[in-house]
């Protein structure tokens, strides 16, 4: 019989146990009398060190560590929706209420999800039935937003024996399949991906109601993005209103290592937000993970597998799921960290020589799949993560690692953030990847030539970044008419168009039909005035005093029902007030003038 695992050393989250000779690798254990969670890294012979989701002080040597024979898991059932957990599925407010404090007390257990409630279980399949892993055996309605379909579990498949509807805890039987009992409950390792039968190429946005991300630097359903950015630029922020708006049918928010005051923001608001596409409270259809940068460093790294594993579920059973990670450069902080006390070779600037492999395991894991199971359903997971580099310097590791696997780039820019330009997405720097592949949708669901007006707007605002070195030389009077009006034009699309308030509600969502229009109103006002600006002697100040382009500031603001009417209207005004300046120059000049211009 061998003897009881004891630990030999604490190094602040790390702790070294001997007597470990029957330990596998990323099992869990229970260490101290207390019995905190921790997770085995790495193993020596008898020897384990292992990384403490709890805080260890008081911890010493001699002290009993139990082992488990599990790995790190999540449990998947009705009743994730709504919930708001740690970074290792603790649900934060059984904590509060088992406690009876606001404080987490160490070595507390509370299982992720209520054993007591009963849901109401609706089967789909019949007996007699062969059926494969995920299949769909019932369904429950989690909250009025989302139903939730209960799955056969991977590996598993063969003939329904018995099944039936009725109301039933998560852990009660409530179909055999071949000789294994299934109930709602599931459980899957956070490390493994999810099972599909293969991933697919993104072809659709996803809708953020940002018009700067949607327009110019589009994400697809399933696809990976980043949004680097120095501290105050607007990372979480843009972070929470994609989690607010985005057309995602579920989704999961993981506040990772982030300023507490920033994540109590989240957790006090989003429970009054309503859905903008349902009016039903947004929590309905969100998961949060809090783990703030006060809590125990080793469950932050931890907390982003924990929601991507959440993710990877309603992704399974045909939902669009969209993972908002805030900030992945604290769980690589924290990965840093764990390195440095098992003493690893380090990676340039302190990293361990696997932040890419790791960065890229955890953005791999977003895509369209088809889903397990004999129908043709498909899911898509998106990952956004947030990524803090210090300075604001891009070339720092865990932004470049994160730039190699992600297809879209949000560059947060300091500089317009100071000039109270949000979002402060820089349009030079940023790209997206999937733009071709949504070109198609666009066209074809929103407007035809949306893509052409993304291209000119794009190439309109770098014909500006050149024409302003330029004007700093020499001044804008210096500039002929055309350039006059490039700058105008690319004026009009920063501070009209790109310009957008979070927290103004008629400012903070805009549908795609009604970016395609406003940015379409600038357009045409600059195709328009461009034949005038040919007359000699034009003056371009005319242009820019025309009580149209108040018009056109304040057409974000038109609602969505009125879009194509009221936007009717604008473009005739912009058509009658920029002719009229053609008009009266044509009459001003001399009678030979007037007769050519008739002609």
């Amino acid at each position: 019989m061998s003897a009881q695992p004891t630990i030999v050393k604490v190094a602040g989250p790390l702790v070294v146990a001997k007597g470990m000779r029957t330990a596998k690798m990323f099992e869990v254990v229970r260490v101290s009398k207390e019995k905190l969670v921790g997770e085995v890294i790495e193993l020596h012979g008898d020897r384990a060190s292992i990384q403490v989701y709890e805080e260890t002080s008081g911890i010493g040597p001699g002290e009993p560590v139990e082992l488990t024979g599990e790995t790190l898991s999540v449990e998947l059932a009705p009743g994730l929706l709504t919930s708001i957990y740690d970074g290792i599925q603790r649900p934060l407010q059984l904590i509060e209420e088992e406690a009876k404090s606001p404080f987490i007390p160490r070595g507390i257990y509370v299982p992720g999800l209520d054993r007591k409630k009963k849901w109401k279980f609706t089967a789909t399949a019949k007996v007699g039935e062969t059926v494969q892993s995920g299949d769909i055996l019932g369904t429950v309605q989690e909250t009025t937003l989302i139903e939730h379909k209960v799955m056969v579990p991977p590996g598993l498949s063969g003939k329904v024996e018995s099944i039936e509807s009725g109301s039933f805890t998560i852990e009660e039987t409530i179909a055999t399949v071949g000789k294994d009992k299934v109930c709602m409950l599931q459980r899957w390792p956070i490390r493994i991906p999810r099972p599909s039968k293969g991933k697919g190429i993104p072809n659709k946005p996803l809708q953020t109601g940002t018009r700067v991300l949607d327009t110019l630097f589009p994400v697809a359903k399933g696809g990976a993005g980043a949004i680097p950015g120095p501290f105050g630029a607007g990372k979480t922020v843009t972070q929470q209103s994609l989690a607010k708006y985005c057309s995602a049918q579920v989704i999961v928010y993981i506040g990772c290592g982030e300023r507490g005051n920033e994540m109590t923001e989240v957790l006090s608001e989003f429970p009054h937000l309503q859905d903008p596409n349902t009016g039903e409270p947004l929590m309905k259809r969100t998961i949060l993970i809090a783990n703030t940068s006060n809590m125990p460093v080793a469950a932050r790294e931890a907390s982003v597998y924990t929601g991507i594993t959440i993710a990877e579920y309603y992704r399974d059973m045909g939902y669009d799921v969209a993972l908002m990670a805030d900030s992945t450069s604290r769980w690589a902080e924290a990965m840093r960290e764990m390195s440095g006390r098992l003493e690893e070779m380090p990676g340039e600037e302190g990293y361990p020589a696997y932040l890419g492999s790791r960065t890229a395991g955890f953005y791999e894991r977003a895509g369209i799949v088809d889903c397990l199971g004999s129908d043709d359903r498909k899911g898509s997971l998106t990952v956004i993560g947030a990524v803090s580099p210090p300075g604001g310097d891009f070339s720092e590791p865990v932004t470049q690692n994160t730039l190699r696997v992600t297809k879209v780039f949000w560059a947060l820019d300091a500089k317009l953030a100071y000039k109270r330009h949000f979002p402060s997405i820089n349009w030079l720097q940023s790209y997206s990847l999937y733009a071709e592949n949504l070109n198609d949708y666009y066209n074809k669901e929103v407007a035809e030539g949306f893509s052409q007006n993304r291209d000119r707007a794009r190439k309109i605002l770098q014909e500006e970044s050149k024409l302003e070195e330029i004007v700093r030389l020499v001044g804008t009077d210096a500039l002929s008419p055309k350039e006059q009006l490039t700058l105008e034009t690319a004026r009009m699309i920063r501070e009209d168009f790109l310009f957008q308030n979070a927290f103004d509600p008629a400012d903070a969502f805009t549908s795609l039909r009604k970016q395609f229009r406003i940015l379409r109103a600038i357009l045409l006002f600059s195709d328009i005035a461009e034949p005038i600006l040919q007359q000699e002697d034009f003056d371009f100040g005319k242009l820019q005093n025309l009580s149209v382009k108040e018009e056109i500031v304040q057409c974000s603001f038109i609602p969505e029902e009125e879009v194509d009417e009221k936007f009717d209207a604008l473009e005739e005004t912009i058509r009658k007030q920029v002719t009229a300046l053609q008009i009266s120059s044509a009459t001003a000049g001399t009678p030979q003038e007037s007769e050519s211009v008739a002609v």
